[in-house]
């Protein structure tokens, strides 16, 4: 007997569905999983993960922080670079911080509420740790468009004529409090601290570059996170910057901790892409074997 038209296209249907189902549904992932505990691929698969003494201290596709209860960076180790994903490096909150070049006025702490910390710009994020990240290593922390403080260096002008004419005020943005402005006066007129709940949107947003050199001496990578938040890599460059500072902190020689941050230092991929990266999580579980700290 032959089947309705309608009938018969349902039932095509269902045994499609139901073939591509087992094959894409049950084979498929089978078949990927079989692949994955081949040996020399089974522990990627795993998730790259690091054992030490019998117990997992991370992975090596994931980034950590090396710092103590109060988020102060460990001296003798080697420090990853900034986590915009959840409290730091949380797989589980990958994220970025979402804030582009142009994200440079801070939003100022209600100084009633002492829950209120107001939100940092990006440029202040980046000035605030250029600054603690020099100072921890010795070097000139100052970036081009940061105060001496750590902030960012943007002022709010007022023209007599919205956007052109006289200036007729200006205003520190990202600076309150009982501090001295970062700049004296602006084109004759003084600079005034900003103060929270004022309204500055009718001034021009003036960053003001100041005299700090072109490069600085903190990589990029050392005051921005990456993409994922969870990048275990930083540069050949952030590295070399903290090899006297680790070095002096576990009593050996500059020359033995670089010769570690060579060996694990990555390639470009195939070869062209990228740059290399040396992984931090390895590099610190080499010193502790090679070098554990004293006392």
């Amino acid at each position: 007997m032959r089947l309705p038209a309608w009938l018969s296209q349902h039932i095509a249907a269902f045994r499609a569905l139901f073939v591509l189902t087992v094959l894409l549904g049950i084979v498929y992932p089978l078949l990927m999983v079989g692949i994955g505990q081949i040996p020399g691929l089974s522990g990627r698969a795993d998730g790259s993960f690091i054992d030490k003494d019998g117990k997992t201290v991370g992975s090596r596709l994931i980034g950590q922080s090396f710092t103590d209860a109060d988020g102060n960076p460990l001296k003798q180790y080697f420090q990853s670079r900034p986590s915009a994903a959840g409290d730091g490096y949380n797989p589980k909150s990958t994220s970025a911080s979402n804030l582009g070049p142009e994200n440079v006025v801070d939003t100022l702490a209600d100084p009633a509420d002492q829950e209120d910390e107001g939100k940092q710009s990006l440029l202040t994020q980046v000035c605030s740790r250029s600054k603690a990240i020099g100072e921890l290593e010795g070097v000139d922390g100052s970036r081009p468009y940061c105060t001496p403080d750590g902030v960012g260096a943007v002022l709010a002008v007022f023209h007599r004529d919205g956007s052109t004419g006289p200036v007729t005020r200006v205003v520190s943005l990202n600076e309150t409090g009982d501090t001295q402005p970062f700049l004296a006066t602006y084109e004759g007129v003084k600079v005034e601290l900003a103060v929270f709940g004022e309204d500055y949107s009718k001034g021009v947003v003036t960053p003001i570059r100041g005299d700090a050199p072109d490069r600085s001496a903190v990589p990029a990578d050392a005051v921005t996170a990456s993409g994922s938040g969870l990048d275990p890599h930083i540069s050949v460059a952030y590295a070399r910057l903290q090899v006297n500072r680790v070095a002096g902190a576990r009593g050996m020689s500059p020359a033995d901790a670089q010769k570690l941050v060579d060996k694990y230092t990555t390639g470009r991929v195939l070869g062209f892409v990228g740059e290399p990266g040396v992984n931090v999580l390895q590099l610190n579980l080499a010193l502790d074997a090679a070098h554990p700290v004293r006392g």
